[in-house]
């Protein structure tokens, strides 16, 4: 018997409400896995955050239709898919990918998506390597931080160099005279 269309509305807001939460989605064809095999696939995937969705790739295409950020994923919607939603740890999540895919060698990663951008197997590497966001927020706090002493160094020295400017004034017209003053000395001689 199939899906009722309550059923299927129910799922589709399923699906929106999971890729709200969700920063990066993996798009994997698994034809030839078996319940075992998706079963390990969700184990390795679930201290990562990520959720493994199976559903049809219409009620996927409904799920997204009115999103931006998830549009480009409806070029991957073809044949037997899977989608993982990365909520949390992006690396994390497509290094087990990797490893399964590894292990298992019946997958294919047809692509993902982040932020709106189509990725492709070197986009998601790229991905890979960015650190932790962790670090990248330390990194920006710690560049605020040192703006307001750059910005204090900066303005206490405007003031200084100003009077050094000044006191020079008086010394350098002072040498300027005594040289026009040998001048016109040398020339009279």
């Amino acid at each position: 018997m199939g899906r009722t269309f309550a059923d299927k509305e129910a799922i589709v807001a399923e699906l929106k409400q999971t890729l709200g939460q969700t920063q990066m989605t993996l798009v994997i064809d698994y034809q030839g896995l078996t319940v075992a095999e998706m079963t390990d696939l969700r184990r390795r995937l679930r201290p990562t955050g990520t959720v493994c969705k199976v559903t049809k790739n219409t009620l996927m295409g409904i799920a997204i239709r009115d999103n931006p950020t998830w549009q480009p994923m409806e070029s991957f919607l073809r044949g037997t898919t899977a989608f993982l939603l990365v909520r949390d740890d992006l690396p994390g999540a497509v290094k087990a990918y990797q490893e399964f895919q590894k292990a298992t060698k019946k997958t294919e990663l047809r692509g993902g998506v982040m932020e709106g951008q189509a990725l492709d197997e070197k986009g998601i590497k790229a991905v890979l390597e960015l650190p932790p966001k962790e670090v990248l927020m330390a990194k920006v706090a710690g560049m605020l931080k040192t703006l307001p002493t750059q910005l204090a160094t900066a303005l206490h020295a405007v003031p200084t160099q100003l009077a050094t400017g000044i006191n020079e004034v008086p010394a350098s017209l002072g040498r300027a005279i005594q040289a026009v003053a040998q001048r016109e000395d040398a020339a009279a001689s």
